[in-house]
């Protein structure tokens, strides 16, 4: 309850040409996020793209049990496998889920990182869909960082968060990997500013 209460609170900023991005519904999307931006994603989803429904790929072990039911709490349906031990097991379980009209909500560098080390399973999981991906930034105006492998923000209660979003559809993907997760990474990064600087992360979006 607090954390729905303290997400709450936060001021999200959104443009138009994202609001724009974050209101296609007329087909599921791969949402593609860094780990240290997690906390507001589902407070942002609530707000722009309900009533969809997103799903998140968690470990199928005992350890990722509270994580499922954390996500569960704020609104994040689950998926339940593991991207380092069955790979395979998990990009089949998001297939499923995209192909039955819903998102998933990706993170590129996690569960353990490192920092911004872009993983592939999100974007295989479009090209087997046929699926764009929406490429989510966040920069805060006043964020506390933890001292994990991430670096994760906890933007402070009241504080004001800008969202920026990059649509890259379908047939930009590409059919092998061509260099495209570097791109992907790339504007990521651009969109992800550890810097509350709304125009320059803005000329960023494409």
């Amino acid at each position: 309850m607090v954390i729905r209460l303290w997400t709450a609170t936060l001021r999200i900023e959104v443009s138009a040409a994202a609001r724009s991005r974050l209101g296609k519904t007329d087909e599921p999307l791969a949402i593609l996020f860094w780990h240290n931006r997690l906390f507001a994603i589902s407070e942002i989803y609530r707000r722009h793209r309900s009533p969809r429904s997103i799903y998140g790929l968690v470990s199928g072990s005992r350890d990722g049990a509270w994580l499922a039911e954390f996500y569960d709490f704020a609104g994040i349906k689950t998926v339940r496998g593991s991207s380092s031990r069955n790979p395979r097991g998990a990009v089949s379980a998001l297939v499923r889920v995209m192909r039955e009209g819903h998102d998933i909500g990706i993170t590129p560098d996690g569960p353990r990182g490192p920092l911004h080390d872009f993983k592939g399973g999100g974007l295989i999981v479009a090209r087997r869909v046929g699926a764009p991906v929406l490429l989510l930034g966040l920069a805060f105006e006043s964020a506390w960082r933890l001292r994990s492998w991430d670096r994760f923000y906890l933007p402070r209660p009241f504080s004001r968060m800008r969202v920026y979003c990059t649509l890259v559809p379908a047939d930009k993907l590409g059919a092998r990997e061509t260099g495209v997760a570097g791109m992907l990474r790339s504007r990521l990064l651009a969109i992800s500013p550890d810097d509350f600087e709304p125009e320059a992360a803005e000329r960023a979006v494409v």
